[in-house]
């Protein structure tokens, strides 16, 4: 079949069974969508076996939907697009985005200032964490709620590893009248998808590794402005410039320092500095906004 055949056929499927109006956004995505599909299948000759097989898979993945869009880089693609949507609307410089990742969990302890991570119950080098959450006009952002949240030191994140405590190395953060953040952690460490699952399996046949470096990730909001995704990595991570996820981005991986002792931040023991300010947009009405739902767990 050729485009106009193709665009006859769904014109017709939309045209069959209706009811009522119906969503005319949804109506214009999916009619685009399956022709889209529909051209696909035409050009690369899918046969039936090949379709059922991609939609099973789909099926089967269920919980790994979110690795999958990681994987392929939609969701690298579409921090992009932000990007040049707040370019279009006249923002520039702050810290750059990028993929939040399936593993997020709403309700963690929020503590005033700093906070401590993890529970003392994991191993791992001691990590201290500060900085200051600023706007785009360089001035400190008081009352910033800073998200944070990381894996083990086997890779693991809590509430998905039911061996951890179900906030373990989660935790949100209120910056303080200058727009100061920090907490203690433990180091994270790389981790990869997990073995035998459904993304493990496509980026196999993709000939790609599910290797993702050492990273933490955040969420930074305050009224008035842009809510944030973004994560720092790990600078030592062979993985750095070769995650399976696209996640990292130049100004990502700040300097990591060795520490004899951190007393301001209550560590008296050989630890690890690092030290990163968060530069925030102020909201704009011209430019798509960052707070979107998805699916995201929940303790």
């Amino acid at each position: 079949m050729d485009r106009k055949t193709i665009d006859a056929l769904v014109a017709r499927f939309a045209s069959t069974g209706v009811t009522g109006p119906g969503d005319e956004r949804i109506k214009t995505v999916v009619n685009r969508l399956l022709g889209d599909l529909m051209l696909a299948i035409e050009d690369l000759d899918i046969q039936p076996g090949e379709f059922w097989s991609g939609l099973n898979f789909l099926a089967e993945a269920g919980p790994e939907l979110g690795l999958i869009a990681a994987g392929t880089g939609l969701e690298h693609y579409l921090d992009l697009r932000m990007d040049e949507a707040e370019a279009r609307a006249g923002l520039a410089g702050g810290t750059p985005r990028t993929i939040e990742g399936p593993l997020y969990v709403a309700g963690a302890p929020v503590a005033q200032g700093h906070a401590r991570l993890d529970d003392g119950t994991q191993p791992g080098d001691i990590v201290v964490m500060h900085g200051v959450v600023r706007g785009s006009d360089g001035k400190p952002v008081a009352g910033a709620l800073v998200e944070a949240w990381h894996a083990n030191h086997l890779g693991n994140y809590s509430h998905f590893d039911k061996n951890q405590a179900e906030f373990n190395l989660r935790r949100g953060i209120v910056t303080d009248a200058e727009g100061r953040y920090s907490f203690r952690t433990i180091m994270p460490v790389g981790y990869s998808v997990p073995p035998g699952g459904t993304t493990e399996r496509l980026l196999t046949a993709l000939g790609r590794h599910g290797h993702r470096p050492a990273h933490i990730h955040f969420f930074v909001t305050a009224p008035g402005f842009r809510k944030l995704t973004t994560q720092i990595n790990i600078e030592s991570d062979p993985h750095l410039w070769d995650d399976f996820a696209f996640g990292t981005r130049d100004g990502l991986v700040p300097p990591i320092r060795r520490a004899e002792s951190l007393p301001a931040y209550g560590v008296d023991q050989l630890c690890h500095e690092i030290e990163f300010d968060f530069d925030l947009h102020a909201e704009v009405a011209a430019a798509p906004r960052t707070d979107f739902e998805r699916l995201r767990a929940a303790a």
